[in-house]
Parts: C-alpha cells; structure tokens; sequence
C-alpha cells in the first residue's frame, strides 16, 4: 500500500491530466465521439442521480472519482498522439491554448500550363 506522502504527487498528476483533457476537448483535430466521453464523464459527477449514493462516506466519492479518471484516461486513447503530444508539449512550455498547425501532410502546389 502506497503512503499518504504520495497523495500530493497524484493530485498533482490528477490536475495535470485534467488541464490536458481541457485542451484536447477543445482541440478541432479530436474526433466529437471522443469528446463525448470526458464531458459524460463531468456530467454523470455532477447529476444527482449515482450508482453509489454520495451519502455513503467514503464509496460515494470514490466512485466518481474512479470513473472520472478512467474516463479520462480512455479520452486519451482515443485522441490522436500526434494532439496529446502537442498539447503536453505545450503544457511543458507553459504556452496558452491554441489549436494545433495543419498536418503537413501535403504539398500545396499550382499548376500552370506554358
């Protein structure tokens, strides 16, 4: 069993991961599906209705806690690596939100007949 000295490094990583989340939801490259799935997530902790009730001390939580951080981690899958890359770099460099560039993917060309 893990020490309570390790509950800052998870919060940490919990407030990490959902400041990733926030940006790929807002990210134009993720497909919507995907986005569906953290903003359920969001909407299943805050409606009144639960698997297990919240006046249940310690399980009430704990299950929305649970469910928020798999749906969160199953977003992450889903997302292309090329955008959780991006957007942890960015994270890392401490730069604002803005989407990712184009894929340069292509080659943009004219033609001309002489």
């Amino acid at each position: 069993m893990r020490s309570w000295l390790s509950w800052p490094g998870f919060l940490r990583t919990l407030v990490s991961h959902a400041r990733l989340a926030v940006r790929l939801v807002r990210e134009p490259h993720v497909p919507l599906l995907a986005k569906a799935l953290p903003l359920g997530a969001v909407a299943y902790v805050i409606s009144p209705l639960d698997l297990i009730p919240d006046v249940i001390p310690f399980l009430g939580e704990l299950d929305d806690l649970s469910l928020l951080v798999l749906a969160i981690v199953i977003f992450f899958r889903l997302c292309p690596a090329s955008a959780v890359a991006f957007h942890r770099a960015a994270i890392a460099q401490g730069r604002r939100y803005s989407p990712m560039p184009p894929a340069a993917d292509f080659i943009d060309a004219e033609w001309r007949r002489e």
